[in-house]
């Protein structure tokens, strides 16, 4: 199945902005090659979930579901879903909020020595994001490359919320933050984040690439959100300030 323009209804102006899924790196993640990289960046084995116990947790989760599956995106699948989907709409959600709490130590956005950091949920507020509806015959496969994706590790948690969207509401599943994660820290200070930001690098890229594309799908969306863009004006100063001393030496 290829993504059908009707999917983008809503959205056309989101066409463009997110990836195709069969380009995606996280389509077909390979967990070994992942395992072999975080071994490289000298990172503890185990650092992740066994396969059998993420498959039981997605299994339990989805026990008695039926019918297709909306997921709520508010970081990295905004833009980058790898999922195949037949519907996007602009959505948000009551009692969660996005918080910039995912340290990155382990080399995707960031290392040891330069922490990356990435979106969570964090209980209470509102959030902004896209919903994407995963048809009912492709939920049993989609879902399974969903939690090797956002379940690779403990840091998140499933769970569905209700997402207000302009055409009707829709119970969404959504990756919340889980506070007893060593990576989840809901208590950085706006310093702290600025100082990862600017400085987080991995094989997935920047930290600053991660905030960037957020921003673009919210000009996108015509949603204002100022604390991120804040950070993103002082992640940038940061930046332009080590340039300049570094220039100078």
């Amino acid at each position: 199945m290829t993504i059908p323009e009707t999917a983008f209804i809503h959205h056309p102006e989101l066409k463009d902005l997110i990836r195709d899924p069969e380009q995606s790196f996280f389509r077909d993640l390979n967990l070994d090659e992942v395992d072999a990289r975080m071994a490289e960046r000298g990172v503890p084995m185990p650092w992740r979930r066994t396969d059998e116990d993420r498959e039981a947790n997605r299994r339990t989760f989805l026990e008695g579901h039926q019918g297709p599956v909306w997921i709520f995106a508010y970081g990295s699948l905004m833009w980058d879903p790898a999922i195949l989907f037949d519907e996007v709409r602009h959505a948000r959600i009551v009692g969660y909020s996005r918080s910039m709490c995912l340290v990155d130590r382990r080399g995707a956005r960031g290392s040891a020595e330069a922490p990356g950091l990435m979106a969570g949920l964090a209980p209470g507020g509102t959030c902004d994001g896209l919903v994407f509806r995963i048809p009912e015959e492709l939920v049993e496969q989609e879902t399974e490359r969903l939690w090797r994706r956002e379940m690779i590790a403990h840091a998140y948690y499933p769970d569905f919320a209700q997402a207000e969207t302009a055409v009707g509401q829709v119970r969404a599943l959504c990756f919340v933050a889980d506070p007893a994660a060593d990576m989840i820290d809901t208590a950085l200070s706006h310093e702290q984040q600025v100082t990862y930001i600017s400085r987080g690098e991995g094989f997935l890229g920047t930290s600053l690439e991660y905030l960037e594309n957020m921003l673009a799908q919210f000009e996108a969306m015509k949603v204002d959100d100022p604390a991120l863009q804040a950070l993103l004006r002082d992640v940038q100063r940061e930046r332009a300030a080590g340039q300049g001393g570094r220039s100078g030496t």
